[in-house]
């Protein structure tokens, strides 16, 4: 079975699986963090190359200020929690988002843990954190004008690749010291029934297979996991083409 190389998940639900259980939605949270960590077992065992959780959107700011807190808090817990068992296990995590947005303590957590996998050659792990799709795109933009303004760079001269690199999935070579961009996701899943992207890595899913279910985040397992996979294998992924033309391209490529 063919797998996706990257995957990206919208981790919803959790709130209305706790409501369901007469809970706190930060109680939904908290079991949702068991998929969490199943999800990255499976993706390590099916030696998956990248994984994208979208954690905590630019948005979800709006929530109520105690959910929020109680958020945050889980969010340092489970860095403090998780970080030896994932770096024994070879994953490098990133964070994506606007770090200004969070607290001190939790920005220096977050560049103590990428520092500390940042040589670890597994899963690449990315936890988009006070994230937005439109916001990335923009400031993408900003630093493409910066370097106009600059001189180093002409307008008429951007390119996509050149976009690409200046996106929050952009991973510094580590080498050359130059940004180069993560593959964009090949599969995108989002749980809890709802079918929509929510400002999610928009300029990255332009051409990503869309997988949905009902099912709430903290009820996601292997079994769900495997649906997901079993759906993407089954996708003809044709980049505008033909099916012949894709066919033959494939051929060529073998």
């Amino acid at each position: 079975m063919t797998l996706p190389r990257h995957i990206a998940i919208i981790m919803d639900g959790n709130g209305r699986w706790a409501a369901a259980r007469g809970q706190p939605r930060v109680a939904g949270h908290k079991s949702g963090l068991e998929a969490v960590r199943l999800t990255i077992q499976e993706c390590v065992k099916r030696k998956i190359g990248a994984l994208t959780l979208f954690a905590f959107s630019s948005e979800n700011w709006q929530r109520p200020a105690d959910e929020v807190s109680s958020l945050m808090s889980l969010f340092f817990e489970a860095l403090e929690r998780e970080i030896a068992e994932l770096h024994e296990n070879g994953v490098r995590i990133r964070f994506i988002g606007d770090r200004k947005s969070l607290s001190v303590r939790l920005q220096a957590r977050i560049a103590a843990a990428e520092q500390q996998m940042a040589g670890n050659a597994g899963l690449q792990l990315q936890v988009a954190v006070s994230y937005g799709g439109r916001w990335d795109v923009l400031q993408a933009a900003q630093k493409l004008a910066r370097r106009c303004a600059q001189g180093a760079l002409r307008a008429e001269d951007i390119t996509e690749q050149d976009l690409s690199a200046a996106l929050e999935l952009a991973v510094l070579d580590q080498g050359a010291g130059n940004p180069e961009p993560l593959a964009d996701p090949d599969l995108f899943i989002r749980t809890g029934g709802e079918k929509r992207i929510s400002n999610f890595l928009l300029w990255n899913l332009a051409y990503t297979e869309l997988y949905f279910t009902d099912t709430l985040w903290p009820d996601f397992n292997a079994g769900e996991l495997e649906a997901a996979f079993e759906y993407f294998a089954g996708r003809e992924r044709r980049y505008g083409l033909t099916s012949a033309q894709q066919q033959r391209a494939a051929r060529g490529r073998g």
